[in-house]
């Protein structure tokens, strides 16, 4: 089993936020499996449906869905659809970094 890295901030301020605060745990679910893909690619971005995303988390397609547009309203991702049926390509966004976080 292979492992990664995650941000300190994820664990100790994210977490609490998403699930305390927000009451959105699905949304941390969300963004730990788009980080993985995304850490795990080599790429700037990762391409993922809804259906790969409820796969992945365990989740239905509509949480994962709902989970999506918070991150993206919280600044965490960024999505573009390069057409209307093709499939979303995800920016996992660390905000935190720029203000001299945790690598």
């Amino acid at each position: 089993m292979s492992s990664i890295r995650v941000d300190t901030y994820v664990l100790e301020t994210l977490m609490p936020d998403l699930v305390g605060h927000d009451r959105q745990p699905s949304a941390l679910v969300v963004y730990l499996c788009l980080w993985r893909l995304w850490r795990g690619s080599g790429r700037r971005t990762v391409r993922a449906s809804y259906r790969d995303l409820a796969r992945e988390t365990g989740l239905s397609k509509g949480a994962a869905q709902a989970a999506v547009q918070r991150l993206v309203r919280r600044g965490l991702l960024t999505v573009r659809h390069p057409s209307v049926t093709a499939v979303p390509e995800y920016t996992v966004l660390r905000p935190w970094a720029k203000r001299g976080g945790t690598a």
